[in-house]
C-alpha cells in the first residue's frame, strides 16, 4: 500500500490510530464528497484515509494541498482493492467499523468502541458489498434513516473522541483562522 507523506504532526487526544477507508470512489460522481471525506477525516482527527474504487489521482493531491496549507500531519493513498486493504489493517489488530444506515445504533454501541485503540473506519460511495458487512467487526449506524457519509463519519469521530477531537492542533500550517465573532480573520505565514 503507498502512501503519500505530508508533513506536521497530530496530537490525537490518546494514543489512537484511525484510518479511514473509502471504497468504491468513482470520478466525475463522487470527488467532491470524497474529498470532503478526506477534509472531515483529517479535521476531526483521523491519520489517514484510503481510497478505493476508480484512481483519481486529481483527489490525492486535492488532500494534500489542503494539508500542505492548513498543516498537521495526514496521509492520502489509493489502493484498488479495498478488501486488501481490511484483511491488512485486521492483521494489524485494528478493529473494522463500517459505518450503514443499516448498522446497530451508535449510541448503544459507542461505550464498546471506545475501548478499541486503533480503528478502520469503512464508508462506502456506491452500493456497498455484502462482504463488507461480514468482514467489519462493527457495522454502525448514526440514523437508520437515509442520510450522508460524511455526516456519518464527523458523528462517529466526534462521539468516539468525546470532543476533545475539536482542540487538535495543525503544527506546520501555512494558514490559520483567528475566530471571529463577525467577518473573516486569516493569518498567513
Amino acid at each position: 500500500m503507498t502512501r503519500i507523506p505530508i508533513d506536521g504532526s497530530s496530537n490525537l487526544p490518546r494514543a489512537i490510530m484511525i484510518v479511514i477507508l473509502r471504497i468504491g470512489h468513482r470520478p466525475g460522481r463522487d470527488e467532491r464528497v470524497s474529498t470532503h471525506c478526506g477534509l472531515v477525516s483529517r479535521a476531526l482527527g483521523a491519520s489517514s484515509i484510503i481510497y478505493s474504487g476508480e484512481k483519481d489521482e486529481k483527489l490525492i493531491e486535492s488532500v494534500k494541498n489542503v494539508v500542505d496549507k492548513w498543516g498537521g500531519r495526514f496521509y492520502a493513498s489509493y489502493e484498488e482493492n479495498y478488501r486488501n486493504v481490511i484483511k491488512t489493517y485486521k492483521k494489524k489488530k485494528y478493529v473494522v467499523i463500517h459505518l450503514t444506515m443499516y448498522g446497530m445504533p451508535l449510541q448503544q454501541q459507542i461505550t464498546k468502541l471506545r475501548k478499541c485503540k486503533n480503528l478502520l473506519i469503512v464508508i462506502g460511495a456506491e452500493k456497498v458489498p455484502p462482504e463488507v458487512y461480514q468482514m467489519a467487526d462493527y457495522n454502525i449506524a448514526v440514523t437508520n434513516q437515509p442520510h450522508s457519509e460524511i455526516a456519518a463519519l464527523a458523528l462517529l469521530l466526534h462521539e468516539y473522541q468525546k470532543g476533545k477531537e475539536l482542540n487538535k492542533l495543525f503544527p506546520g500550517a501555512k494558514i490559520k483562522l483567528k475566530p471571529c465573532a463577525k467577518g473573516k480573520s486569516i493569518i498567513e505565514k
